[in-house]
């Protein structure tokens, strides 16, 4: 059955992948919008780079909106020093034709879930999760329409990137992670835990670029850019591509496996702001709230992201 979609994100280059890859999965996954939230770049950026990679896929149909420019409750941390200023940096793409929509994206949210039939809309946040949580918080009559949440965010045994102890969406608003993580709705974390066994090594960027088209070059010019940052603090042979992880759950749901377990945020220390604190070995009697992933077939996870880039 296809999973009707909307992508909540803050492109970034591994968000901007995860987006081609649903656009190029209609047979799994119908987009039905496209939320932009502040994040690794400022709102009017994350806005403009959701409609340049749209256009990019030749989905100028898609409709995109801009939701919240700031955390609920902290000033924006960015990271322009992973991404560049622009968020896409890498390839050179054009400015935006298609409009941005005039609706704000909490507000889509909103209206698309209550539309809906109970549990048919999933949800992908790829960035911090201040629309999401907005939307909850606002209207607590929609958790009972969405089918899952599957989101980009947290770390356990990886614990932190942009803190000791932190990954950078639920640090950037840990507060929204918080109610979130609470509303009750079914969950999927893809954690650093999975994301960081995700490499592009030469060998799998060569094979995007082998592509020979706009979409298979532009990505190839992504990552190489992206990778520069991550071979540097890491030591490792290529960057962990984030983001698609989400995507490709709903297409190849057996690429990866983890546990069911408890979640719960932390929003009051600021030695430790933004920890995912994963229960992974089952030493409280707090309720399972995730299914908090683990482990990923990393070759598999490549080979269908460059099968499906080499659709568009």
């Amino acid at each position: 059955m296809t999973r009707r979609i909307i992508i909540d994100t803050d492109p970034g280059q591994d968000d901007a992948i995860a987006i081609l890859l649903a656009l190029a999965s209609p047979d799994e996954i119908e987009v039905l919008g496209i939320t932009a939230v502040a994040g690794n770049v400022p709102l009017e950026l994350t806005a403009k780079n959701a409609r340049i990679i749209c256009e990019l896929a030749g989905r100028d149909d898609i409709k995109v909106y801009a939701g919240c420019d700031k955390p609920l409750g902290r000033a924006l941390v960015t990271a322009e020093h992973v991404h560049g200023q622009t968020g896409l940096n890498g390839p050179r793409l054009p400015d935006p034709k298609m409009p941005l929509q005039d609706q704000h994206g909490v507000d889509y949210i909103i209206d698309t879930l209550r539309d809906a039939e109970p549990g048919t809309i999933t949800l992908c946040p790829l960035g911090p999760l201040t629309n999401i949580a907005a939307a909850f918080t606002r209207a607590p009559d929609i958790v009972e329409k969405v089918r899952e949440i599957v989101l980009m965010g947290g770390a356990y045994f990886e614990v932190g990137n942009i803190t000791p102890t932190a990954e950078f969406n639920i640090y950037v608003d840990p507060q929204a992670a918080d109610i979130v993580f609470r509303a009750g709705a079914p969950i999927v974390v893809m954690p650093l835990d999975v994301t960081h066994k995700a490499l592009v090594t030469p060998e799998r960027n060569a094979a995007f670029r082998s592509l020979g088209t706009k979409v298979g070059t532009a990505v190839a010019n992504m990552t190489d850019f992206f990778e520069r940052f991550d071979k540097e603090k890491y030591g490792s042979e290529g960057a962990p591509l984030h983001d698609p992880c989400v995507t490709a759950y709903l297409i190849r749901p057996e690429l990866f496996s983890g546990r069911h377990i408890n979640v719960e945020i932390e929003t009051s220390s600021e030695l430790t702001m933004g920890m995912t604190v994963a229960d992974w070995w089952g030493v409280t009697d707090r309720p399972r709230n995730a299914m908090f992933m683990g482990r990923i077939d990393a070759q598999g996870y490549f080979d269908l992201l460059t099968e499906r880039l080499a659709r568009l």
